[in-house]
């Protein structure tokens, strides 16, 4: 298990817009085998490569609580949007902060798997909201660029009307 260090908000690395992956090889599959254990360790859901200082339209995700659901986005591009839903959201790269942040409930997401080959897909609710928020980071974009507002740390550690039921 190889783990990366995570880039931090102020790093100019973050407010950069990726280039697009081209090359299919060896180096991709460690990078992207990297990236989810780098992911893992830290307790998220998602990571973009940006956030390991590689400027390249790439990030993995995976929402589920056992780590089976890992998703390698190579070039990914949200073809389609619906919906809304607004909730807390955190960042690696931005510790000790949360937001309230609003983004589609559906999506539909075309991207390439680590060979190369082209998959279009559907996410809801929190897996929507972690593909979003990764393919932000390969614009350059951080959640707390768009956030509806900033939680308090009472906030951050209890609950919040936006969390529902």
């Amino acid at each position: 298990m190889a783990t990366r260090k995570i880039v931090k908000i102020g790093d100019e690395t973050l407010r950069k817009v990726c280039r697009k992956q081209e090359k299919f090889d060896l180096r991709l599959a460690v990078l992207l085998k990297d990236m989810a254990d780098t992911m893992y360790k830290a307790d998220g859901v998602g990571l973009a490569a940006p956030q390991v200082g590689i400027l390249r339209r790439i990030a993995v995700v995976d929402v589920t609580a056992d780590h089976s659901g890992l998703k390698e986005l190579i070039n990914p591009e949200i073809i389609e949007r619906s919906g809304s839903q607004t909730g807390r959201e955190g960042c690696l790269s931005v510790p000790e902060r949360q937001g309230v942040v609003t983004r589609p409930m559906k999506i539909r997401v075309r991207y390439q798997d680590r060979k190369g080959n082209y998959v279009e897909t559907e996410a809801e609710g929190l897996e929507a909201r972690a593909i979003c928020h990764e393919t932000d980071h390969l614009d350059g974009i951080l959640y707390v660029d768009i956030m509806d507002r900033e939680l308090s740390q009472e906030e951050i550690e209890g609950r919040i009307p936006e969390d529902g039921e």
